[in-house]
């Protein structure tokens, strides 16, 4: 046990975690400071700062201030009495009321210092209150979880609710049934609590696309999380009609019509401050329809560019390139890779004011206050092409283009990029060179290729590990080199992690990680290109330039600890 310089000034807390030797007293002066200077509590300073661990800072406040301690992971938290009490106040002292009994309130705290937080609730809640101390990193986590729990009210999908919070998007397709639908369809109270429950469940798990799949003898719903499908429920195949009836009632799609396919949006008002769209296809097969909800979370491209997951290098390209006045940068990639929430990533740090920003997409998957966006609708005659024809008399200074698929789109994409116009776009192609050549394929004429493209950022996603179960792997040398990692890497020590499996993630993943090859357009590129090379010939000028490829950029993100090597094949290997 340590003993304190008695000339040293240490608070209750900070003189205890040193006399228990969990924090070595000039640390504990330190953080002490810090914490002031920060205006945040020491308890939240030292354990943000991993100066020591949760459950050690809990077990010594307990024993210094007399509060018993708690696992809040055991606790089955009531949302009633999260009510009682507001967000704001919750969020201001890090508190939450956990349970009650008869008048007193019992709540959660991580600092029991303080006493103002106690009182406010007191006032607040008009209970006496009890502080229970629980872990600072735990509490946070449940906070942010009995909050959300709150909001939804999940407790309503117990009872006979229709979900008042869903708001129906006004659309094109038709609303309503037709003679041979029943009521029961709709309206069944069983059929209504499924649906949500799978809604919300996507929501709170994650998950990207829900799947209604019918079968013969079967039916099944599955969730894609991280990437990967994964089956969650199993209802009998004689709901299959009800559901199919309920999730076009919700998206106001025609429900008569079971023999083409119809695409439709669902708006869910989780809070106040949060909606959730879902994009909804329907396809017939040959046992029913079955049905695909696309989940749209806004949010995604508010999280900021250095979560997408580029190398440091990587983003400075992006970002320089977002800054230039006119020029193309096109993101490449298959379905589901990110490119949206890359883009819009990019948009949403060029959305000023003083910046008019004109999107055409099909359709528009995140909406951004203050840029126009258009869904395209082919059936009407509003294509890419004819929208950005539009847009260039529309004074526009960005122009995001959802997917370049002609040449009709790429030329007017090319010309309004040659006028002063900054234009982001999408293409379907394998890897950043391809895309050069694809353009060419397409008809574009390659003086023009070469004097529109400034930037080409080709993108996977892979499962990134959970940082907290993930393990060491050991892997020979020679496998190693095989793979691809270079020999000055491997005799300095590589480290490659697979995944566990434990409570707090999907099989050893968690979340997934950008991989990404940016290339930018050099003077030797363009030569190539006007000189009719091909891809291999643009992707051998890349290597030269120190641009890593895909490949590369993976097993970058595997020596980092982010992801395993498994993962990196699944995604990038040819």
């Amino acid at each position: 046990m340590a003993t304190p310089n008695p000339q040293i000034q240490l608070g209750g807390l900070a003189r205890k975690l040193v006399l228990d030797g969990h924090l070595p007293e000039a640390k504990a002066v330190e953080a002490q400071n810090k914490s002031v200077q920060q205006k945040i509590p020491f308890v939240n300073y030292v354990v943000s700062n991993k100066l020591v661990d949760g459950r050690k800072v809990a077990s010594s406040a307990s024993e210094e201030f007399g509060v018993p301690v708690l696992d809040v992971d055991t606790l089955d938290i009531d949302p009633e009495v999260v009510k009682l009490v507001s967000e704001k106040l919750i969020r201001k002292h890090n508190t939450l009321p956990i349970f009650k009994r008869g008048a007193r309130l019992f709540v959660a705290v991580s600092d029991p210092t303080n006493l103002q937080g106690l009182d406010e609730i007191k006032f607040q809640a008009g209970m006496g209150t009890e502080p229970i101390l629980v872990e600072d990193n735990k509490l946070l986590k449940t906070i942010d979880k009995a909050l959300e729990a709150s909001d939804t009210a999940l407790s309503d999908l117990t009872g006979d609710s229709d979900l008042d919070d869903v708001e129906f998007s006004d659309d094109d397709a038709m609303a309503g049934g037709g003679p041979d639908v029943s009521e029961s369809e709709v309206d069944d109270t069983p059929v209504v609590r499924f649906v949500n429950k799978v809604l919300l469940d996507a929501i709170n798990k994650g998950a990207s696309d829900i799947h209604f799949e019918p079968y013969e003898k079967s039916y099944r719903v599955r969730l894609r999380i991280d990437g990967m499908l994964r089956e969650v429920a199993s209802p009998p195949v004689g709901m299959a009609p009800k559901l199919s009836a309920r999730i076009k009632v919700m998206s106001r799609l025609d429900i008569s019509e079971r023999r083409v396919p119809q695409d439709g949006r669902i708006k869910l008002n989780l809070s106040k401050n949060r909606a959730i769209d879902f994009r909804v296809n329907t396809c017939p097969t040959l046992f029913g329809e079955k049905i695909v909800l696309r989940i749209l979370d806004p949010t995604s491209a508010q999280m900021g560019i250095d979560a997408l997951g580029f190398e440091p290098f990587q983003k400075d390209l992006y970002m320089d390139n977002l800054m230039k006045p006119y020029g193309m940068i096109l993101v490449t990639g298959p379905t589901g890779s990110g490119k949206t929430v890359s883009l819009y990533t990019g948009v949403n740090v060029l959305n000023e004011p003083g910046v008019n920003i004109c999107t055409a997409e099909d359709p528009s998957e995140i909406n951004m206050p203050g840029v126009n966006q258009v869904n395209v609708n082919t059936k009407v005659g509003l294509t890419f092409a004819s929208a950005l024809r539009a847009f260039l008399r529309q004074d526009p200074d960005i122009v995001l283009v959802g997917e370049i698929r002609d040449l009709e789109t790429a030329e007017i994409a090319i010309k309004a990029s040659q006028t002063g116009h900054l234009v982001l776009s999408t293409l379907h192609t394998n890897d950043a060179p391809q895309t050069l050549t694809r353009l060419a394929n397409m008809g574009v004429p390659p003086y023009n290729i070469a004097s529109s493209v400034n930037l080409i950022i080709a993108q996977r996603l892979a499962r990134r590990l959970c940082p907290h179960c993930k393990k060491p792997m050991d892997i020979p040398k020679e496998a190693l080199l095989k793979e691809g990692f270079k020999k000055e890497d491997i005799a300095k020590g590589i480290k490659v992690h697979g995944p566990e499996g434990c409570d707090q993630c999907n099989d050893g993943y968690k979340g997934r990680v950008g991989i990404y090859q940016v290339m930018p357009m050099s003077e030797e590129m363009g030569r190539i290109i006007m000189e009719g090379g091909n891809a291999m010939q643009l992707a051998e000028q890349s290597s030269k330039e120190g641009v890593p490829d895909l490949r590369e950029s993976g097993l970058k993100k595997v020596m980092d600890g982010l992801t395993s090597l498994d993962e990196v094949n699944r995604v990038t290997k040819e």
